[in-house]
């Protein structure tokens, strides 16, 4: 083997793939992530419970915009039924929003289940 050949018969260890394709797509990736993370941040969803005793606006990257809880559904004698409203709304809004998330980052990704909760 000659010096600085690397390896014999001039084979490319990335099985033919040349580096600096693989970098651009890798950089086309990250500016496409980031484009679809800014979008998540535009979109809203509106979640409700209790027949819409509280509603609850949160984004697609999962921030909780607005919290509406209605005064009919405001007793001091009952304030664990309040609480497990607000829970249930909480709770569905997160898991559509991560639906959301999963759905328009995993089109760009191929379902590769990047680490850090992206996908």
């Amino acid at each position: 083997m000659a010096k600085g050949r690397g390896i014999p018969g001039g084979m490319n260890p990335m099985g033919g793939m040349n580096m600096n394709n693989l970098m651009k797509q890798a950089q086309k990736m990250q500016r496409d992530l980031e484009r679809t993370q800014l979008e998540l941040e535009g979109k809203k969803l509106e979640v409700s419970s209790g027949g819409g005793a509280v509603k609850i606006t949160i984004t697609g990257r999962k921030v909780i915009e607005e919290l509406i809880i209605s005064k009919d559904v405001v007793d001091p004698e009952d304030v664990e039924m309040l609480q497990d409203l607000v829970m249930t709304a909480v709770n569905e809004a997160l898991r559509q929003a991560e639906e959301l998330a999963n759905s328009e980052l995993g089109r760009l990704t191929g379902g590769m289940g990047l680490p850090g909760g992206l996908v």
